[in-house]
């Protein structure tokens, strides 16, 4: 069965599971808490050098790690990632957009406040925060028009917008003033199988 190295609050986590439940395909989820150092120690590190989760194992061995990376195997052949060209791209656009213009700003800042880092970064968060609105703004002016993010329909430009967008205001952000990303907010989390941030899915299996 696959197998999810996994931090329960991590949004990049969150994405794998949710497409995973997303496509009912059953598999194991190893909790790792992140803020143990567990991610730093010989045996995760010969799993992945880089120390990070989400890492994905397969039976026969095969891993691979980074979220977007995964989700984009994960879906292939799927409905999840369009079957043209064109939308397809348009799809790597915007999980481009979300490791780069809006993870950066909007996870880092909910993280400080979950780990109560804010004070010691204070002087890093109104530029954390300008970033953050500035990506929720070309979200929203995006969604003006569309319904999902790429193509016509559902995929997994949205399950990677989706993961740190939904808990977003735990960093502080006020979603009121994007009432398109509130809508689509709605739409995806009515989609079928959707699970939430906080919901135990996967078989859990304990480390080592």
């Amino acid at each position: 069965m696959l197998r999810l190295y996994d931090y329960p609050d991590s949004g990049n986590a969150y994405k794998i599971r949710l497409l995973l439940s997303q496509l009912g395909q059953p598999f194991e989820r190893v909790e790792i808490d992140i803020r143990e150092g567990i991610t730093r120690r010989p045996e995760f590190l010969a799993k992945n050098a880089n120390h990070r989760i989400p890492l994905v194992e397969w039976p026969d061995g095969r891993r691979l790690a980074e979220s977007n990376a995964i989700l984009f195997h994960l879906a292939e052949g799927t409905p999840f990632l369009p079957d043209d060209a064109w939308e397809r791209a348009e799809t790597m656009q915007w999980m481009f957009f979300e490791q780069y213009s809006h993870e950066p700003f909007i996870a880092v800042v909910r993280a400080w406040h979950h780990n109560d880092q804010i004070e010691e970064n204070r002087t890093a968060v109104p530029a954390k925060m300008e970033g953050g609105h500035h990506a929720l703004d070309v979200m929203d002016q995006h969604l003006k028009t569309r319904r999902f993010f790429a193509g016509d329909g559902y995929s997994i430009a949205d399950i990677a917008l989706y993961a740190y967008t939904h808990v977003a205001d735990e960093g502080g952000f006020d979603l009121a003033g994007y009432p398109a990303v509130g809508a689509w907010l709605e739409r995806v989390a009515g989609q079928p199988g959707h699970a939430r941030i906080t919901d135990q899915v996967g078989t859990p299996v304990s480390w080592p």
